[in-house]
C-alpha cells in the first residue's frame, strides 16, 4: 500500500509582531511530495528562491519600520542611537547571502 500524500498547499511563511505593527509575508511553494530527484531538486531550488524573496521583502519592510521610527524621533527632536536600532531591528549580514 502506497503512502498517501496530502493536497493541502505548502507555504513559506514569516510574521512580524511588534506592539506598533504586525506584518505577514507568505510565498506559496509545490508540492514536496515528489519521488524523483529532478522534482526535488526542482522543489529545492523553488525554496531557495522564495526563502530569498521573502527575505528581500522583510528587510525592505523592517528598513521602512526604521525609517518611520527615524522620522517620529527627528520629529520629537530626538537624537536617533543607531546601535540601538540595529538591535531593536537586526543588521544584515551581506556574508550569509548566497
Amino acid at each position: 500500500m502506497a503512502p498517501s500524500t496530502s493536497s493541502k498547499p505548502t507555504t513559506l511563511t514569516a510574521t512580524y509582531t511588534s506592539p506598533t505593527a504586525s506584518q505577514s509575508f507568505t510565498h506559496p511553494l509545490p508540492s514536496s511530495a515528489t519521488t524523483s530527484t529532478a522534482q526535488k531538486t526542482e522543489y529545492l531550488s523553488t525554496l531557495r528562491q522564495s526563502v530569498t524573496k521573502l527575505q528581500d521583502e522583510v528587510n525592505a519592510f523592517l528598513t521602512e519600520k526604521m525609517d518611520e521610527d527615524k522620522a517620529l524621533a527627528a520629529k520629537a527632536g530626538l537624537e536617533v542611537d543607531e546601535k540601538k536600532e540595529e538591535e531593536r531591528y537586526g543588521e544584515e549580514d551581506d556574508e550569509d547571502d548566497g
